[in-house]
């Protein structure tokens, strides 16, 4: 078994090298130096891992939270969360939380997410006394949620990676993506208390106030729903929820809310388009590393290895959660899924571990490396926006980093927290 490409693979990950390079040039070297193989499979490996049609609901629900974003939805729902929780105490902080649940059907990114909710959220948080890095924790955690909450990227990815159900998938994320919303709020809330933040509005709204907010809003509101009842009934596959999702945010934008008109054309492709080639393409550079791994047996070995190590389901569920903890911490969420998800999903599901249990369990763990040191490219997003030390924000991250630990061990250790909506809804 050759080791070198994977060590390489590691040394450029370490030297900040972008993901996508640190993955090709140990595949290439490989297929040159270390393997009887023909060059031209490397290239057929890369081009053929795109041709997957479940693949091309990426695309489609990126683009359509483009597309939501220019219509003037988020500020919408941006009233409604200040209306819901403005009044608590660390009112604008809960308002973040709020803003990124009700977002999860909007942006399907926690990168997205978290740039947005700096830009819209953090110089007000600021201005009302908020310490930067404080700000920026709450950013970057409350984006978690977007990870969960259908349809998020990750969740898409490992779908198509494990050959699973997108639809559970889907639906299974929702009520971890609550728990976390609901840790995450308790935990600013006894944060604020203590250091003394305000709440952003001094009363309650009243319930004329509240209804406005929420009809406001409503479109927005509905988009996940669609999703879920359309999967549920197999009106459409997630595929084409994708495409049917675009349409209804371009009716939403012109029609609903009259603000999204043709000027708004090139900001949204531009931003799909980025978004998606840093996806795709680290999915290309999986694939030709994948291609090595498997030519090399490595998943084998690693598979026996895990088993030999413990016959016990709960047992290797935390070892892999420590070793998935550890992986986020220096690999971005999405490639990490990508390049592991082959290795350990025939191990898991060999000790009897739901695979749609296993993709949350792997898909929140990495999720939360977006906000632990050294890469945390949540928190460094939201630093970048605020202006604020990446040390300040991890510092300030601390508390919430634990009540997201006690949301994923909750998940881990009682699977029916993700799997009784799938169970019930797409029996």
């Amino acid at each position: 078994m050759i080791l070198w490409p994977m060590l390489l693979m590691l040394v450029l990950l370490a030297a900040s090298v972008p993901v996508a390079i640190a993955l090709i040039a140990p595949s290439l070297a490989y297929f040159y130096i270390g393997a009887a193989i023909p060059i031209d499979i490397f290239a057929q490996k890369m081009v053929s891992s795109t041709e997957s049609f479940p693949l091309l609901a990426l695309p489609f629900f990126v683009l359509a939270g483009s597309i939501m974003n220019a219509a003037g939805i988020t500020r919408r729902l941006l009233a409604l969360a200040d209306a819901f929780v403005g009044h608590l105490v660390g009112g604008l902080a809960q308002v973040s939380v709020i803003l990124a649940t009700m977002m999860g059907g909007l942006t399907a990114s926690a990168n997205a997410d978290a740039a947005m909710l700096s830009k819209m959220l953090g110089p007000t948080m600021i201005e009302r006394g908020y310490p930067r890095g404080f700000a920026a924790a709450v950013v970057a955690c409350s984006s978690i949620i977007v990870a969960m909450i259908p349809p998020g990227i990750g969740l898409i990815v490992y779908a198509f990676m494990a050959n699973v159900s997108v639809g559970k998938l889907f639906i299974a994320g929702i009520v971890p993506g609550f728990l976390i919303a609901i840790g995450i709020m308790f935990t600013i809330y006894v944060i604020a208390r203590k250091r003394g933040f305000k709440p952003g509005r001094a009363r309650m709204v009243s319930a004329s106030e509240l209804g406005k907010a929420f009809l406001d809003a409503v479109w927005a509101l509905t988009v996940p729903i669609f999703i879920v009842i359309g999967l549920r009934y197999g009106i459409f596959t997630p595929t084409e929820a994708g495409a049917i999702a675009v349409l209804y945010a371009v009716f939403v934008g012109t029609v609903c809310y009259r603000e999204l008109n043709a000027s708004h054309i090139p900001e949204i492709i531009r931003d799909t388009v980025t978004t998606i080639s840093i996806v795709m393409l680290i999915i290309c550079a999986a694939a030709t590393f994948g291609y090595y791994m498997v030519w090399e047996s490595v998943p084998t070995q690693i598979a026996n290895s895990l088993i030999a190590m413990t016959s016990s389901p709960l047992v290797l569920l935390l070892v892999v959660n420590i070793f998935l903890l550890a992986v986020g911490m220096f690999i971005e969420g999405t490639a990490a899924i990508i390049l592991l998800t082959p290795i350990l999903v025939p191990v898991t599901s060999s000790l009897g571990i739901d695979p749609i249990h296993f993709g949350v369990v792997m898909v929140l763990n990495l999720t939360i490396g977006g906000v632990t040191p050294p890469v945390g490219t949540l928190s460094f997003t939201a630093s970048s926006v605020l202006r604020t030390p990446a040390a300040e924000t991890f510092r300030e991250s601390l508390p919430l980093v634990i009540a997201l630990l006690l949301v994923l061990a909750l998940v881990t250790l009682v699977p029916q927290v993700s799997l009784l909506l799938p169970h019930l809804l797409m029996s």
